[in-house]
């Protein structure tokens, strides 16, 4: 069964971090480029992040750019999203998805607020 479990969401201050984990399981993971998407109320889906198969290559939406960092560890099958330096509109549930695919996280819900 394919299955892709995101973590670490929460409430943060601005200004402050936070590390979300996304677990994948039932595919092979160190084939699959991944992607981080957000979604706020009232807006679209938007792609915030994307990593390689290997990890030797990222982009970033232009939003996030020099805050967030998209990493794996193929030896884990996990995707994670370092957040820094968290702005109120980073708020929104974010979603783990495996590329090429219509496999997607159930979401997890970042707060930024004081």
């Amino acid at each position: 069964q394919v299955q892709l479990v995101e973590s670490g969401g929460g409430l943060v201050q601005p200004g402050g971090s936070l590390r979300l984990s996304c677990a994948a399981s039932g595919f092979d993971f160190s084939s699959a480029a991944m992607s981080w998407y957000r979604q706020s109320p009232g807006k679209e889906r938007e792609l915030v992040a994307t990593i390689t198969s290997s990890g030797g290559s990222t982009d970033y939406a232009n939003s996030v750019k020099g805050r967030f960092t998209i990493s794996r560890d193929n030896t884990k099958n996990t995707v994670y999203l370092q957040m820094s330096s968290l702005k109120p509109e980073d708020t929104a549930v974010y979603y783990c998805h495996k590329r090429d695919s219509d496999v997607w996280g159930q979401g997890t819900q970042v707060t930024v607020s004081s």
